[in-house]
C-alpha cells in the first residue's frame, strides 16, 4: 500500500530573548493563561523585519523594555519545534524556527511592563540559570530548551520522566 507523501511543516520564523541582569540572573516569565509555565519572551518575526528589530520589538510589547535597556551579547539560529496534535498558527505554520538572543539588561526592575501593549505574562522573576526547570516547559519545546541552555550555559537541564 502506497502513503502519499507527508506535507512537509512550515516553520515560522520567531525570535527569543535571554535577558541577563548585572548578576548573570536570567529573566523567565509565567505564561498568564497558563499557571506553572514559565519561559522566556519570544514572538515572531514579522514580513520585511530581520531578526534582531522583531526581538526589539517583541521586548517592547510583551515586558515593556526598551532597546536602550539591552545589549546583545550573542545569537544562535535554528531551534525548531514543531506544534503539538497537528496544530497550525496562522492556517499555514506547523512550528517555529527560533533564533536566540543573550542580552545584557541594562535597565531596573521598574522598567519591565508586563502590560505594555497585549498580556501575556503573569509574573516574572531572575532566577540562575541552573535553576530552571524543565517541568516549566510544555513537552513539545523541551528539547529546544535543553539545547539552549546546552549551548549558552553549558548547563545540561535533566528531563522529565512525566
Amino acid at each position: 500500500m502506497e502513503f502519499p507523501p507527508a506535507t512537509p511543516i512550515v516553520y515560522r520564523p520567531n525570535v527569543a530573548a535571554i535577558l541577563m541582569n548585572q548578576e548573570d540572573r536570567i529573566f523567565v516569565a509565567e505564561r498568564i493563561n497558563i499557571r506553572g509555565a514559565w519561559q522566556f519572551p519570544q514572538g515572531g518575526i514579522d514580513e520585511g523585519e530581520d531578526a534582531e528589530t522583531a526581538l526589539f520589538r517583541e521586548l517592547a510589547e510583551e515586558i515593556g523594555v526598551s532597546r536602550d535597556r539591552l545589549q546583545v551579547l550573542e545569537r544562535r539560529d535554528g531551534y525548531r519545534y514543531a506544534f503539538t496534535k497537528n496544530r497550525l498558527k496562522y492556517g499555514i505554520y506547523g512550528g517555529q524556527e527560533q533564533t536566540y538572543f543573550r542580552c545584557r539588561f541594562t535597565g531596573t526592575d521598574a522598567d519591565f511592563n508586563l502590560a505594555a501593549t497585549h498580556q501575556e505574562f503573569a509574573q516574572w522573576r531572575w532566577i540562575l540559570p541552573h535553576e530552571f526547570q524543565m517541568t516549566w516547559v510544555p513537552r513539545f519545546k523541551r528539547a529546544v530548551y535543553r539545547a539552549v541552555f546546552a549551548d549558552f550555559f553549558g548547563i545540561e537541564l535533566e528531563m522529565p520522566r512525566d
